[in-house]
């Protein structure tokens, strides 16, 4: 198994689909100013995801592009996070999916920066910036929307008691995670995650919400097992990719 290649992947698929969900926002916005930042946040993350596929193609050795990446891998190929492929649902949904996700990532880039890896390493670097803005922005709106009228706080409690369940596969190391820190590559998702919990808990005490005391919990993506939104995000990203194969403008 070729551990490097995996967790590039691990990390480029997380920020392909939740690029992608949130592209779907586009022109779907609440208001102009979110319709535009949902936008932004889904260019960051898909410029992530490309800068990573392409080192992830370079990896492999076998001539494919960071398109072929994206287009020509099936369902079972992506190893991203249940979370990140959950359904939009509402705004307040969507923010609290990007709160749970961003909580992680901050942290998440800020030890892959001292990743043994010199590519990933730098990918991380460049991307902090991205990031942190983007947990800046969810964790406002996680406030405005938590302590704000009753209907905005009953929506964002429903979608975090929902969305709950997803979040311990964040921390979750499947074998590559454990090769790649072994290796002084990777990161280490124990120190993840007391950074996510300390995050996440003040948010939602300052948001008047409550963390859901469900211990169960979903997982499988890393080692390709989906839930069936990937297959409906797939069919719709790859589409064109499939019926014109090779096609350029």
């Amino acid at each position: 198994m070729n551990h490097l290649l995996n967790y590039t992947l691990q990390i480029a698929d997380n920020a392909l689909i939740l690029g992608h969900r949130l592209s779907e926002w586009c022109g779907h916005g609440p208001i102009l100013e979110q319709d535009i930042a949902l936008t932004n946040l889904s260019l960051d993350l898909v410029g992530q995801a490309r800068s990573l596929y392409q080192y992830a193609a370079k990896v492999e050795g076998h001539g494919r592009t960071e398109d072929d990446m994206a287009y020509l891998r099936d369902e079972m190929d992506f190893k991203n996070v249940l979370l990140v492929e959950q359904k939009n649902g509402d705004f307040g949904r969507t923010i609290v999916r990007q709160f749970l996700f961003d909580a992680y990532h901050l942290p998440f880039y800020e030890a892959l920066q001292r990743s043994h890896d010199e590519t990933l390493a730098a990918i991380a670097e460049k991307s902090l910036k991205e990031v942190t803005y983007h947990l800046r922005y969810s964790s406002e709106w996680m406030i405005r929307l938590g302590d704000g009228t009753e209907e905005s706080h009953r929506r964002v409690q429903t979608a975090l008691d929902e969305l709950w369940r997803y979040t311990a596969e964040l921390f979750q190391p499947s074998a590559t995670d454990e090769a790649m820190l072994a290796e002084g590559i990777g990161v280490d998702l124990g120190a993840v995650k007391s950074r996510w919990e300390s995050t996440v808990a003040e948010i939602l005490r300052v948001a008047t919400l409550q963390q859901p005391d469900s211990n169960w919990m979903q997982n499988g993506g890393k080692a390709g097992r989906h839930t069936e939104h990937l297959g409906y995000i797939l069919a719709e990203m790859q589409y064109l990719q499939r019926v014109h194969p090779g096609a350029e403008w």
